[in-house]
């Protein structure tokens, strides 16, 4: 049973975190009745703008965080990035707070070598062969070890920021110097993967609810330096694979434990399917389940972290999308080119709504629906590319 907002009766949730990713999420809370409060470092994100209210924190300042908390007295708890000062959120949890989907999800899917560990040496799981190193000469040795090229990542970062593909022995400075710099802290401690020679990449949405584990059908996407350009829905696969891929989906979300959607990166291999990575909230890939199922998978994290059944999650049709990413730095610009892009048929738009551009910084996304997906690719393709960023004086 729920109050309506504002009221005694109310129920709060709380999302640590508030971009393009967030708004949706607040959006289907609110749908349900829901009160909601966003979170994030910066002023006027995203999420801010549709949400009941709204507070600027440094994300990783647990004492800010804390302060926040115990005045908004939240019935749910949503991490929506990486970057939060999760051991706060540990000892929240243990105070009787409800975080999403747990804690310790939060708290290991943050760190690449803590979720790398449990996957792969724990639980048993096909990776990448992998090392970690502290310093430039531990890189040295790990990437010759485990010879090029291979790929170097800071411990914790986003969107494929401080990531790279590292060629030879001569590239190692410059790998090491791009990862510090790319990663969310500078404490000097990378992942060095063996390069995986993959078929394709997908995403499994892997929805833990009341009414089980359940997947959404696997997303394909091609990515750029690390960072999503475009995805569509179904990714073909063959049983095998996707037996292969539910099973090792279910073993990474049955041991985070909670309720809630968790994005599973997957690579699929001539030898098989190979764990990479996993995130404990919606996908961005996945925002291609806003044009391809009857519930996207905003509206199945909200009803999983309500307690809400899961019915069969069903894909209504073929879709992809592809993304508008900003290529300058502009504090003052305008977003055209959608009267072109909704032209195309079966075609919509979402436009962030963030304040400000950065390089590489995604700021839309086009989203098509088709009898197949090639056909969705292509026009999704299209609509990005009649959208442009312009300076505004």
């Amino acid at each position: 049973m729920y109050g309506a907002p504002y009221s005694s009766q109310a129920k709060k949730m709380l999302l640590l975190g508030s971009g393009e990713l967030g708004k949706e999420v607040i959006l289907e809370a609110q749908r349900l009745g829901i009160e909601t409060i966003a979170v994030d470092r910066y002023e006027h994100a995203p999420a801010m703008q549709v949400a009941h209210r709204y507070h600027v924190a440094n994300m990783q300042d647990g004492a800010a965080i804390r302060a926040i908390i115990e005045q908004e007295k939240p019935d749910y708890i949503v991490p929506e990035i990486e970057a939060i000062a999760t051991d706060t959120l540990v000892e929240l949890e243990a105070e009787g707070y409800h975080v999403v989907p747990t804690a310790r999800a939060a708290k290991l899917t943050m760190d690449r070598e803590g979720i790398r560990r449990l996957a792969a040496d724990e639980l048993g799981l096909p990776t990448a062969p992998y090392r970690f190193a502290d310093s430039l000469d531990e890189l040295r040795e790990a990437a010759n070890e485990l010879g090029f090229p291979c790929v170097i990542k800071p411990l914790m970062s986003s969107s494929g920021k401080g990531q790279s593909i590292c060629r030879s022995e001569a590239e190692i400075e410059q790998c090491w110097t791009y990862a510090m710099e790319g990663g969310r802290t500078q404490k000097g401690r990378i992942i060095v993967e063996g390069f995986i020679a993959f078929e394709s990449e997908i995403t499994l949405l892997t929805v833990r609810s009341v009414s089980g584990t359940s997947f959404c059908n696997p997303i394909g996407h091609v990515q750029r330096d690390g960072d999503y350009i475009e995805s569509w829905q179904p990714h073909a696969m063959s049983e095998a694979q996707l037996i292969q891929a539910q099973h090792i989906a279910r073993t990474i979300t049955d041991e985070l434990g909670g309720y809630g959607i968790y994005g599973v990166e997957l690579f699929l291999t001539k030898d098989g399917v190979l764990f990479s990575e996993v995130s404990p909230r919606p996908h961005d890939t996945g925002m291609v389940t806003m044009a391809s199922q009857d519930l996207s998978q905003f509206a199945l994290h909200v009803r999983a972290i309500l307690g809400l059944p899961i019915p069969t999650i069903r894909q209504l049709t073929p879709a992809a999308t592809h993304t508008l990413k900003a290529t300058e730095e502009l504090q003052s610009f305008t977003i055209g080119g959608l009267e072109e892009a909704l032209a195309i048929p079966n075609t919509s738009v979402r436009i962030f709504g963030k304040p400000e551009t950065k390089l590489g910084r995604r700021m839309a996304v086009a989203l098509s629906s088709a009898d197949s997906v090639e056909e969705a690719r292509g026009m999704a393709a299209k609509a990005a590319g009649c959208l442009m960023i312009k300076r505004s004086e």
